[in-house]
């Protein structure tokens, strides 16, 4: 969760990731920085995040990216 946590700052330092659940819904994360947090996610943890997995319930928050790389790292 700790490296989780060093990219979404990386890619959008002003978000409060600790305790907002509306990351897509309240437009803090765009859709430049979703492909980028999906690249790096791919990269840092060995997963493939198919479109499907691109929905606005998995990147609402940190902890719902959190358990959809937990998801994906046990599908591999």
């Amino acid at each position: 969760m700790k490296e989780l946590m060093e990219i979404l700052e990386d890619i959008q330092p002003d978000a409060d990731y600790e305790t907002c659940t509306t990351l897509i819904d309240d437009g803090i994360l765009d859709s430049f920085a979703i492909l980028s947090i999906v690249g790096e996610l791919e990269d840092a943890f060995d997963i493939k995040i198919t479109p499907a997995e691109i929905i606005p319930e998995n990147f609402n928050s940190a902890q719902a990216l959190w358990a959809m790389v937990q998801k994906l790292q046990g599908d591999k």
